[in-house]
């Protein structure tokens, strides 16, 4: 079926985007809005603000001034060194944690949970996400009772979990998961609930339904809402992390968080900090690429 014979919406074509024997070019996509194209001056070419190198380098200059305002502070005698470690002090803390095998032991653990239970919260997020942003009975069913749960803080259920699962990886990962379900949760099932109702019209104008219809239409059209919700999601795994860590664990960065401050190794403190927030940029630029292969597979 050609897209001349496609349904009109406002005047225009809809064609499926990688629906069975539909072309893939004309018209709008029924996987939502076409990409943005970058902003350019005057004579086509991208502004200045836009150029990559620009924004690499433009992401360093706020790091570098703090970097900068943390060796002052740390120098100028207005603190201690318990108090404030200098930068060096806290880039020798991990030589002597790396040097022992500690250090790259607990970033490995401390992601690996982090991987794990952001997977599986966020593909449980998505599930129940689309049954209650498609369906008015399972809306019903399931939105109250998820609402009171979301609302409950994150270390209220470490206690439970221990008693459970006791001090094992298994509490820590269903720790991370639950931290990462609402956000996915609560941003497809709002976006699924205001899908255009024309796109949803076009493909089943095609003879799409059910799954298929939800994969090949309504999926793609929110697909900027889901990026954002895992982004998110991950953001929460990492504090759920910390929390799960800082109680119950004997390794991981939410430990070396714990027991640094009891042993008063502000250095290391500060190191535990500053991975944390390294290692959950890294992450999130992994979703960063993802909705960058998204937005050209179904943009």
């Amino acid at each position: 079926m050609s897209s001349q014979n496609a349904p009109e919406v406002d005047g225009r074509p809809y064609v499926v985007a990688g629906g069975p024997g539909l072309e893939a070019g004309g018209g709008t996509s029924v996987a939502g809005e076409r990409p943005r194209p970058a902003a350019k001056g005057r004579d086509g070419r991208p502004s200045f603000l836009s150029r990559r190198s620009v924004r690499i380098v433009g992401g360093f200059v706020l790091p570098l001034i703090l970097l900068a305002a943390w060796q002052i502070a740390a120098t100028s005698g207005a603190f201690t060194s318990a108090q404030l470690p200098s930068p060096a002090d806290v880039v020798a803390a991990g030589v002597d944690l790396a040097q022992r095998g500690l250090l790259g032991l607990y970033i490995a653990i401390s992601t690996q949970r982090v991987l794990i239970g952001f997977a599986c919260g966020a593909l449980l997020g998505l599930a129940f996400g689309a049954l209650v942003g498609l369906s008015r009975l399972w809306d019903i069913f399931f939105s109250s009772t998820l609402a009171a749960i979301r609302a409950v803080p994150s270390l209220a259920w470490v206690p439970l979990l221990i008693l459970w699962f006791k001090i094992g990886e298994d509490s820590k990962v269903i720790l991370i998961a639950i931290g990462a379900f609402f956000p996915v949760y609560t941003t497809v099932a709002a976006a699924l609930k205001h899908v255009d109702s024309h796109l949803v019209e076009a493909g089943r104008a095609f003879g799409l339904k059910g799954v298929r219809l939800f994969t090949t239409v309504q999926l793609p059209a929110v697909l900027p809402s889901v990026v954002s919700g895992l982004r998110l999601a991950l953001a929460q795994s990492w504090l759920f992390l910390v929390a799960a860590e800082l109680i119950a664990s004997s390794m991981g960065l939410g430990f070396l968080l714990s027991d640094s401050a009891n042993n008063g190794r502000t250095d290391r403190l500060f190191l535990a900090i500053i991975l944390l927030a390294v290692i959950g940029k890294l992450t999130d630029s992994l979703v960063g690429l993802f909705e960058r292969w998204s937005a050209r597979r179904w943009g």
